[in-house]
């Protein structure tokens, strides 16, 4: 089942889901690679220069323009999470259409308007 046909199926709360059992079995396989890339990316996103909410808006626009479906839903909603507003993730999606033209805007208006829809993007 492609990504966009278990969006129809499914909620993005399960695809999240989906990814984060993948990783523990793989971290399971992989117990030092995935140790040490958790600890990687947990380092890259605390707020130092930049807050949390701004690196995982940079971490959505990037997931947009590369079409990895699972980190647009981990990334908006992470943003979501850190205080991202609709209005600051159309804008990244916007910004990442500016990069990846007609592919990008598709992806990042469906996956990610889902997910505000899905995780409360209202409420933020």
């Amino acid at each position: 089942m492609k990504m966009n046909e278990q969006h129809m199926s499914g909620s993005m709360q399960q695809s999240l889901t989906d990814y984060k059992t993948a990783m523990g079995e793989f971290q399971k396989k992989m117990p030092v690679f995935g140790k040490k890339f958790n600890e990687f990316t947990e380092q890259c996103f605390q707020s130092d220069s930049l807050t949390q909410k701004e690196k995982q808006m940079i971490a959505l626009g990037i997931s947009i323009h590369a079409q990895d479906e699972y980190c647009m839903i981990y990334h908006t909603k992470g943003a979501l999470d850190q205080g991202a507003t609709e209005e600051n993730l159309l804008e990244v999606v916007s910004v990442a259409a500016a990069f990846g033209g007609g592919a990008a805007l598709s992806q990042g208006i469906t996956v990610v308007q889902q997910c505000i829809d899905e995780f409360g993007g209202q409420t933020h």
